[in-house]
């Protein structure tokens, strides 16, 4: 058993196989409504598992904040009336930046459990139509308002506050956590479907405008509009439907204090060292056996706390480990070959379910100019907040 809660597919034998993925265009997408977009999204992802709409059994839908950006709520009832869907269960799901991310653990939570055989998980969020002060008020809900938010801090400010400290700590340079940036950026030029399909120098990062020092405009994940969804199938069902399913072989979760404040470190995300733990155990494998992973980049310097935090190297050094290009396409783990949050962007409530279809679109060997070689194993890190929630999913081609 897991100490999260989810039983090990190897202790029970059962597999859970995602056998279909959509995904809409990432950007500012005034043109398109919030329910244009999962509707795109959904209508994708059915078509691309080769199954009618009346297979689907449940469905589960990430979004963080659609009455703030979108004036609307009750989801799952919207989107299964759009997806042509009702009268099955379905689940608004809400985790901040996670919700994508736990929307993908309840669907295979669902077909673990033996309740379903065809589930879908779907994230879609709708940033881009509200003015930026409202869209920072409705992204400050996934920290603590009482304590952060009352008394002025934003997103950027505490993240600026994990990085001078990671700075000051491991002695972590500016242009190591630019590097980031300069890396996803490259990556998201051969993703279609990216916000930012253009490479950045070092230089353009470091001279880009200040946000929250030490964080520059291109440190930065954008607001965006999109979305994206999923198809989940068990194993029976899987086989007999589907020529190239990826296998899902942990899904974790766990959680930290919400306000940054009560945290032991600054510059350790201990949900997500938790969540890896635990999904490492579930599958059997190590972090020296992820062939690639797709983390939360919504700050550069998050990119270098998920990477020590799954293990990839140590505590402290993630700058030097970007810097030597081990995170690059070819390096010993590729990171955000998306283009990440960075590049990619971030709808919030999306960002969970597009990094299992890069991961699965990796795993079929279908990802272009940027397909890591013999890629078998994949994972997604999924954070809400500042770290108070971290989902982690692990990947398998075979």
């Amino acid at each position: 058993m897991s100490i999260l809660g989810i039983t090990n597919d190897k202790m029970t034998g059962k597999k859970v196989a995602i056998i279909g993925v959509g995904l809409t265009k990432f950007g500012e997408l005034w043109e398109k409504s919030y329910r244009d977009l999962i509707t795109e999204a959904g209508v994708k992802a059915i078509s691309d598992a080769g199954i009618d709409g009346i297979d689907v059994q449940e469905l589960f839908v990430g979004s963080m904040s659609p009455g703030l950006f979108a004036a609307q709520e009750h989801i799952g009832a919207l989107v299964a009336d759009y997806a042509g869907l009702t009268g099955i269960p379905a689940t608004r799901v809400e985790a901040a930046c996670a919700s994508g991310g736990l929307a993908l653990r309840q669907a295979y939570t669902s077909i673990m459990a033996g309740r379903n055989d065809i589930v879908v998980a779907g994230g879609v969020e709708k940033m881009t139509d509200v003015p930026t002060g409202l869209a920072m008020t409705a992204l400050m809900g996934a920290g603590d308002e009482e304590w952060e938010a009352f008394n002025g801090a934003t997103f950027p400010a505490l993240y600026a506050l994990m990085a001078r400290r990671h700075m000051m700590e491991y002695g972590t340079t500016i242009e190591q956590i630019s590097m980031v940036s300069v890396k996803n950026h490259a990556n998201a030029k051969h993703n279609e479907y990216a916000q930012f399909q253009f490479e950045v120098s070092l230089e353009d990062v470091l001279n880009s405008a200040k946000v929250a020092e030490p964080l520059r405009l291109l440190h930065c994940s954008p607001i965006t509009d999109g979305a994206a969804a999923v198809i989940l199938a068990s194993e029976k069902k899987a086989k007999e439907i589907c020529d190239n399913p990826v296998w899902i072989t942990a899904s974790a979760m766990a959680t930290d204090t919400l306000a940054l404040s009560d945290r032991k470190s600054l510059t350790q995300t201990n949900s997500a060292i938790l969540a890896a733990k635990d999904a490492y155990k579930q599958a059997g494998v190590g972090a020296k056996d992820i062939d690639f992973a797709e983390v939360h980049d919504c700050f550069a310097i998050a990119e270098l706390l998920a990477i020590e935090a799954l293990g990839f190297c140590k505590i402290g050094a993630g700058g030097k480990y970007t810097e030597d290009g081990h995170t690059k396409i070819g390096g010993e783990h590729p990171v955000n070959t998306s283009g990440g949050l960075k590049g990619k962007g971030h709808p919030v409530g999306t960002t969970g379910i597009a990094q299992a279809i890069e991961a699965t679109l990796q795993l079929r060997g279908t990802a272009g100019k940027r397909q890591v070689k013999d890629a078998n194993i994949g994972l997604t890190h999924n954070v809400g907040g500042s770290g108070a929630t971290a989902v982690v999913h692990i990947y398998r081609r075979d």
